[in-house]
């Protein structure tokens, strides 16, 4: 299971059965890379003219060995005793021996077997092996019966030098047509055998008629990674503009984001903006099983840019072929991974000042990169493509729901507010699912429901009809319930937006919070906030039930982790004061850290290390004996969200308040049961 990032809460009940929460889905791409480049395809016919004419002369080939040396295949064997009773019957017309085989012909033809009734084959040519032990007076049975008797050597006739030539001379055939067919095919395609050193970049020219155009308009939320790269945009649609002065273009820019974030998009954008043709091609590719092909290949990605000039060349997923040299992860200072990083920092240093061709590349590990791709004269330019914010969110959301047909109570400010942390990958797949969603209930527009309802199977998984017992189910409402009563009356939490008691995944509830604003800074009180909140479930299912479940699993995993980072990240346990004892995240890529990565061991003593779990454990019996307290004061509150919770499974902000009497920040009103729908 994911953390939630956060900016949000997702507070999961789990079943028994010690499966994880929830599965987590990769975000798609923005869009899908593909399509076939705008070159015509090269003619085939002289390809099919050459195969015919190799396969024509192995024919003939066959066919002159075997009329030089025929097989006798209408030839009958016989027995060595009935070709000697017609013999002495006079009916041998002539023989030719070689070796101990002999070989003839019959006066008349004669049914073989003699025995075997009307199942006997009539028999002309015949032949028959001499035994080793045969009478040496054969010669003279022959010779007074008239038979034409004639001999062949062993060693065969003929001129061997013919003879050698017609045996291997198919096979000599075969490989001298196939060593020209590689040779052409290279030659042709400029990449090997077959092409294997071809690059396999797709091109995407604007200006070609059947192409998608994508431009800035296309792309929302990430207003200043544009910005960045308007000036390169400028620079290919007029170059003289800055060469005049004695400027140069940059060499390479380098996109980075976490996935999802559009930078694939933003590249294409580019090309579009700048009208000019935009050669794609994923880092791997570049790799194959030989060695040399992904160098041969980079050769010839870069050249078939520069005869395309002004062009854009982009590299996604650099790290698959740019992590740094001499790490233990490759073999040898030779590896195939390596000449192909020396190749592309090669081809980006012969770049000269009139080269018009720019190299995007895009990837979520910067920290991976060899330092000679991020020096000066490389990838000159950084540019971060960060998670949109509420607003960007809002603009993502208008570009996705162009087409669709939206209902009068949608609104895409109040979506985007309920979306915090997703990128623009997850909110076209929201805008999709939700579309979708509204064809399989039969409407005839998209309501904001549907918008609801997909955001929860996306971050959930759909909706499961899992047949829970009354016990069982009453025990999720306190649970669940125990979550928002505490998400109410602390005033550092997120409002409790949804709560609902229907499986979804593997999550038998769920109790979602979301901030009014989007967070990039967090205070100790809203971080311990956090934990007393996941603590909620478990202090409910305690307070009413006395026992404890297997349920609070999720939560205890977010506590955990939210408190170990308040201690070896933040700096903030008062014993252990403000040092950092741990290696940080990645930015643009959730669950890894910077240590992980490069391999850090753990920079601390065993003395320290039990001293951070000594804090965690008390941060987090604090804030369990805080969700205690507070849910022991508003009982009553959290027993009519259970009972709400049981008649009616999903609660939305209103009805919850109408149900405990509790507004945010521990504001009481009169409870309204009557009023849920």
């Amino acid at each position: 299971m994911r953390r939630a990032p956060i900016p949000h809460t997702w507070h999961r009940f789990r079943g028994s059965d010690g499966a994880d929460g929830t599965p987590a889905s990769e975000p798609s791409r923005p869009e899908a890379r593909g399509g076939a480049g705008n070159s015509p395809p090269e003619p085939q016919g002289r390809d099919v003219w050459i195969w015919t004419s190799l396969l024509l002369a192995m024919v003939l080939s066959w066919g002159l060995a075997l009329a030089l040396f025929p097989v006798d295949q209408l030839r009958t064997e016989v027995t060595y005793t009935f070709f000697k009773q017609q013999v002495v019957a006079g009916n041998v017309e002539r023989v030719s021996a070689q070796a101990d085989t002999i070989r003839g012909t019959f006066r008349e033809a004669v049914a073989y077997p003699p025995d075997a009734g009307n199942r006997a084959r009539s028999v002309k040519e015949f032949s028959t092996t001499v035994p080793a032990f045969a009478d040496p007076g054969l010669e003279t049975l022959l010779v007074e019966h008239g038979v034409v008797v004639t001999a062949t050597s062993t060693a065969g006739g003929g001129s061997s030098l013919l003879t050698s030539l017609f045996t291997f001379g198919p096979v000599l055939l075969l490989i001298g047509g196939m060593f020209w067919l590689f040779k052409r095919t290279g030659n042709a395609t400029g990449g090997g055998i077959f092409g294997m050193g071809k690059s396999q970049a797709r091109r995407y020219d604007v200006a070609a008629p059947g192409q998608n155009k994508v431009t800035f308009a296309d792309v929302a939320g990430i207003d200043e990674a544009e910005e960045e790269l308007i000036e390169i945009v400028d620079f290919l649609k007029d170059p003289t503009k800055y060469t005049r002065l004695g400027g140069t273009a940059p060499r390479g820019v380098l996109l980075v984001g976490a996935p999802g974030t559009g930078k694939t998009l933003l590249a294409k954008a580019v090309a579009g903006e700048a009208g000019v043709p935009f050669l794609s091609m994923g880092a791997s590719e570049f790799v194959e099983m030989f060695v040399g092909v992904g160098a041969s290949r980079v050769r010839d990605l870069f050249k078939q840019a520069r005869e395309i000039a002004p062009a854009i060349v982009f590299i996604d997923e650099l790290d698959a072929i740019g992590r740094a040299r001499g790490r233990a992860l490759y073999t040898g200072n030779n590896s195939e991974q390596e000449q192909t990083l020396n190749q592309i920092l090669t081809e980006m240093d012969g770049f000269g000042s009139q080269d018009t061709v720019i190299v995007l590349a895009a990837t979520n590990r910067p920290d991976m990169l060899d330092p000679a791709l991020l020096r000066a004269g490389r990838f000159d330019r950084r540019v971060v493509v960060q998670a949109p914010d509420k607003v960007g969110r809002e603009a993502i959301l208008r570009v996705h729901t162009r087409g669709m047909p939206l209902d009068s109570d949608v609104s895409l400010k109040a979506i985007a507010e309920a979306t915090p942390g997703l990128v623009g990958a997850d909110l076209r797949n929201l805008a999709n699912e939700a579309a979708l969603l509204a064809a399989r209930r039969a409407e005839q527009t998209v309501h904001e429901r549907d918008f609801m309802d997909a955001l929860e199977k996306i971050v959930l998984g759909p909706a499961r009809p899992l047949l829970l017992s009354p016990e069982e189910r009453e025990r999720v409402a306190y649970h669940e319930g125990g979550h928002a009563v505490l998400g109410l009356v602390m005033p550092e939490a997120d409002p409790v937006n949804r709560v609902t008691i229907v499986p979804h995944g593997m999550a038998l509830g769920v109790t979602y919070q979301r901030p009014p604003d989007d967070r990039h800074n967090h205070d100790e009180r809203y971080l311990r906030a956090r934990v007393i909140g996941a603590m909620g479930g478990r202090a409910g299912e305690s307070l009413v039930y006395g026992s404890r479940t297997t349920g609070a699993e999720n939560d205890m995993q977010q506590a955990t982790e939210i408190a170990r980072q308040m201690v070896t990240r933040w700096g903030m346990s008062d014993r252990l004061g403000p040092v950092v004892l741990g290696p940080p995240s990645s930015p643009f890529l959730t669950g890894t850290t910077v240590g992980d990565a490069i391999g850090v061991g753990r920079p601390y003593s065993e003395s320290t290390a039990t001293l951070i779990d000594a804090e965690v454990q008390r941060i987090l019996q604090e804030a369990y004996d805080e969700a205690v307290r507070l849910l022991s004061e508003h009982r009553q509150a959290l027993d009519r969200l259970a009972r709400a919770l049981l008649e009616h499974e999903t609660l939305d902000e209103a009805e919850i308040t109408a149900a405990t009497g509790l507004q945010h920040g521990n504001q009481p009103t009169e409870p309204q049961l009557g009023a849920i729908a």
